[in-house]
């Protein structure tokens, strides 16, 4: 329960106290400022506490906007403020500046617990000649305190405080002229998603989270069935038969349903948590990927062995989401952050059909799933892999290429926020560390572009040493060794260049690349999917990092980093097991599944532990980016 204090005397007639117990607070009535902060000091220190004039008039949505998101530490609206417990502070110092008779935190808490408190001087309400609404002038006084008050985007919804009975009746009038639940449905929607997802799924799965909203359901819940939902859909498709694929493919339209559903719900109610973060963070890849085990599965069991597919795709589509993550860190903050490229898309975004069909070229998850689930229903697992891998190839030539344009062309200043994140999202090991320390004078003296030409080379030189050679061979370990070289180089510097953000993707290309090569030429049984799981393993790892620096918290601990060896440190120990293990039949897959294990049980714990601690930021994927 939270505290909401109407800031004077309740308006008859008005049903603002019903509204405000319909949000879930404890309403309580204050008649002049001092009792504002005798209220205030006695609601409990880890509640929300909520101020709002007593002839505010609007929606209740509006109302909902500002009260209860929890995403922020202080939010408002006109005549309706909100803090949260880390904010209260700051309001309390507020409200004692304003009204200066104001009893003083501590006297307040010392009433609350029973003690007497000395009596207080009334300090008035905000008079004719000054702020007119007490919650407003508070806002604006946590905003001078640096405190940020979010004040969410109203549009057509009316919050209003009217100061007599005419304006009163106009202020109602607005209100009763707009259907505030319409206005909360549409809102609860997306505002930039992909074709399929806009016109074939949101149109009815709003009112699915209107309805389970209605039954007590969270998105932590309906996140959790999509989740299930997705592995039954992947157990069905490893049964190898037709029967199996048809229910498959409508299973898997249905874990998508439930995956827009989830995210509708959290706007539909503010329903945001640390847990919903994480959740939200990391079930869309275990869904798609085990789904694709799932087909390899039934695959082997029709006599085809596609598990190299299998994990091509969830290379190709990782390196493709790394693309993304990349670019849009080292760019979202940038300053002068124009291009003759960037302004083309915006004059194409004023013609309506080219905005979807570049959103369908992109091949974001709705149009993806789509697509997975119609060739498994109607065809082979082998064809669905194919038609996935050139549509994703394709999607992934067509956005690297318009970003590499618009990074040539712009003159953005890259913030060091940027720099950062790029440093983090490389994933180095104490080998690339190393070498870039030693290399960091000679890196000074290299072009712009020398840190992705350099990533690039290393990256190509391993992975085709690894498919040209024997396998077993010792120049695999010899070329891992030289990528751990220009892994080293290529962040031996800060990595500023127009182009630098495409280091991260190259490594991971590398990395996984290496992984799938070595195990599809090894010709061991299980070789492949233990691949699949330890590819999987690592894919989690750069998710996790992504999400975490997405949220403003920053990159795993360096120690977990150090501890699982960094990109280039996996790619080398994965090369000195084939080495030594080639002659063994099961020794090269006996180490995939131990690396797998190893790397998966430090990862999740750690993540785990991260996101559901108080640290983790309460946020889901709002960036509009089809994933």
């Amino acid at each position: 329960m939270s505290t909401a204090i109407l800031t004077g005397p309740a308006v008859a007639g008005s049903s603002l106290e019903d509204d405000l117990r319909s949000l879930g607070f404890d309403v309580r009535t204050a008649a002049d400022a001092a009792g504002v902060a005798r209220e205030l000091a006695a609601a409990p220190a880890r509640e929300r506490v909520a101020l709002v004039d007593p002839r505010f008039v609007g929606h209740v949505h509006a109302l909902r906007l500002a009260l209860t998101d929890p995403r922020f530490p202080a939010a408002a609206v006109h005549g309706a403020l909100t803090a949260q417990p880390e904010a209260r502070a700051a309001l309390t110092r507020a409200l004692t500046a304003y009204a200066p008779g104001a009893p003083a935190p501590g006297r307040g808490a010392l009433a609350a617990a029973g003690a007497p408190a000395a009596p207080a001087a009334e300090a008035p309400l905000p008079a004719p000649d000054g702020p007119a609404v007490l919650p407003d002038a508070l806002a604006d006084a946590l905003g001078a305190e640096d405190v940020a008050v979010h004040r969410p985007e109203l549009g057509v919804l009316v919050a209003a405080v009217p100061e007599d009975a005419p304006e009163r009746g106009e202020a109602l009038a607005r209100t009763n002229a707009v259907d505030d639940e319409r206005v909360r449905l549409r809102s609860a929607v997306k505002a930039r998603d992909g074709f399929f997802t806009t016109f074939c799924i949101s149109p009815y799965s709003r009112y699915i989270a209107r309805w389970c909203a209605r039954r007590g359901l969270t998105p932590n819940q309906v996140t959790t069935a999509s989740l299930l939902t997705a592995l039954i859909a992947a157990s069905c498709a490893a049964t190898g038969t037709r029967p199996g694929f048809i229910a498959a493919g409508a299973l898997l339209i249905a874990s998508f349903v439930l995956d827009c559903t989830d995210g509708q719900l959290a706007r539909y109610s503010l329903q945001y948590s640390t847990l919903g973060a994480w959740l939200d963070a990391t079930f869309d890849r275990a869904k798609e990927y085990a789904y694709y085990a799932g087909l390899a599965l039934g695959a082997a069991r029709g006599g085809d062995d596609v598990w190299a597919l299998a994990l091509g795709a969830m290379v190709l589509q990782t390196c493709r989401h790394v693309v993304d993550f990349s670019f849009n860190e080292a760019n979202h903050d940038a300053t002068g952050n124009t291009s003759p490229t960037a302004a083309l898309s915006n004059r194409l975004d004023s013609v309506g059909w080219t905005v979807w069909l570049r959103r369908m070229i992109v091949l974001p998850i709705g149009e993806r799933w789509a697509l997975i689930a119609v060739l498994t229903a109607c065809t082979t697992p082998r064809i669905t892999f194919y038609v996935l891998l050139v549509g994703c190839a394709l999607a992934a030539c067509y956005t690297t290429a318009g970003r590499v344009l618009r990074s040539l062309t712009r003159r953005a200043r890259r913030t060091d926020r940027a720099t950062l994140a790029l440093a983090d999202l490389a994933d180095s090991g104490p080998l690339a560390q190393g070498f870039a320390a030693a290399l960091r004078r000679a890196a000074r003296r290299l072009p712009a572009f020398a840190a992705p030409a350099v990533a690039l080379l290393g990256a190509v030189a391993v992975v085709a040493v690894a498919a040209l050679t024997p396998f077993g061979s010792p120049w695999a370990v010899v070329a891992a060794a030289g990528y751990a070289l220009t892994s080293g180089l290529a962040v031996a510097r800060s990595l500023q260049g127009p182009l630098d953000w495409l280091v991260p993707p190259v490594f991971r290309a590398a990395e996984y690349g290496t992984i799938l090569v070595l195990a599809a030429d090894s010709g061991v049984n299980g070789a492949l999917p233990a691949a699949f799981g330890l590819v999987s393993a690592v894919a989690y790892h750069h998710y996790d990092t992504v999400y975490r620096i997405r949220g403003g918290t920053g990159a795993p601990p360096h120690w977990l980093v150090r501890a699982i060896g960094g990109h280039e440190g996996r790619t080398l120990a994965v090369t000195v097991a084939a080495a030594l293990l080639y002659e063994q039949n099961q020794g090269f897959t006996i180490a995939l599944t131990a690396l797998a294990a190893a790397l998966a049980l430090a990862v999740l714990s750690e993540s785990i532990r991260f996101w559901v601690s108080s640290g983790a930021p309460a946020v889901h994927d709002e960036t509009g980016e089809p994933a």
